[in-house]
């Protein structure tokens, strides 16, 4: 199976819905924030239109409020991709979220559930002393802390939580999963200065499309600013902005600036796919490139 991925703002929209269109394929999001509901200026869904083109799915499958982690969209995008191929059709990965894709392309480990207690007891020693947990995982998974960002609480705790539960590191447990199947990685890249003038133009179209009212609808919904689907670039700044913490000129270039640097940060991720093809996705070429990888593909699943 192709995942057509790449850095937020490089494309993969536009140029998945042209190749789905002509290989007859369905597209399974591989984006986690575009699962939730109520959040599409932000999360740069597809349009109605374009879904309307080219079946798409796991889009706005969970409320904001809602928990989903790596082992559901795994499971999901299985099922997807079994009723997809069912129809007689191909299933196209698109997205950018790197932890999706190693859970199809690598496999996941389905031990060490939830502990909400633990989570908690985590949460205080880092509120007690600021950066311990960091220093946890860096002496007892060094391997995983090099690849979770130094803020990313969340993730940091889902390592510890797995290790004080069962003796093994995240890392460990990783490496003994499966895949899911054969899977081919398509990464699509842009100039680095043309995809962060495309990033620069996308912020400022949010903007003019209702993004700060977005943000105030999920708010007056009642969902709670400290919610991790509103952690997400763009509405934690703009959150920022309506607490008047910062001008909205200075909310709008902060917005900018964060997408980048996470352009920047997937870039390093997709590094790891040694095997994967690397694609402008400017090149004339490509629509023929990308269909005749599928097709190759397709025969293989024959």
């Amino acid at each position: 199976m192709i995942v057509l991925t790449g850095p937020t703002g490089v494309g993969k929209t536009e140029i998945a819905i042209e190749l789905a269109a002509r290989v007859n394929a369905e597209i399974i999001s591989v984006d986690s924030r575009q699962i939730y509901k109520f959040m599409d200026i932000g999360t740069a869904k597809p349009t109605t239109e374009q879904r309307k083109i080219v079946p798409h799915h796991l889009i706005d499958i969970v409320y904001p409020d809602e928990y989903y982690s790596v082992y559901n969209f795994r499971n999901d995008a299985l099922k997807t991709i079994s009723q997809i191929r069912a129809k007689g059709k191909i299933p196209l990965l698109v997205g950018g979220t790197g932890l999706y894709i190693d859970a199809l392309t690598k496999g996941i480990f389905e031990g060490a559930p939830r502990n909400e207690q633990l989570r908690q007891e985590l949460l205080e020693r880092e509120a007690k002393e600021p950066g311990r947990l960091r220093r946890m995982l860096e002496k007892i998974d060094p391997e995983a802390a090099s690849r979770i960002h130094v803020n990313d609480l969340k993730r940091t705790i889902r390592a510890l939580e797995v290790w004080f539960q069962t003796g093994c590191t995240i890392s460990q447990l990783q490496r003994a999963s499966k895949p899911s199947g054969n899977f081919t990685i398509v990464v699509l890249t842009r100039d680095r200065r043309e995809l962060y003038d495309r990033i620069n133009v996308r912020v400022e179209r949010m903007i003019e499309e209702g993004l700060v009212e977005e943000v105030k609808s999920l708010l007056k919904m009642g969902y709670s600013k400290d919610l991790n689907a509103l952690r997400t670039i763009g509405y934690r700044e703009i959150i920022e902005y309506l607490e008047g913490k910062e001008s909205f000129e200075r909310t709008v270039e902060k917005i900018k600036r964060n997408t980048r640097h996470f352009a920047r940060r997937q870039f390093i991720w997709f590094r790891r796919y040694r095997e994967a093809a690397w694609l402008n996705a400017t090149d004339e070429r490509l629509p023929e490139k990308l269909t005749e990888m599928v097709s190759k593909d397709a025969q293989k699943n024959l």
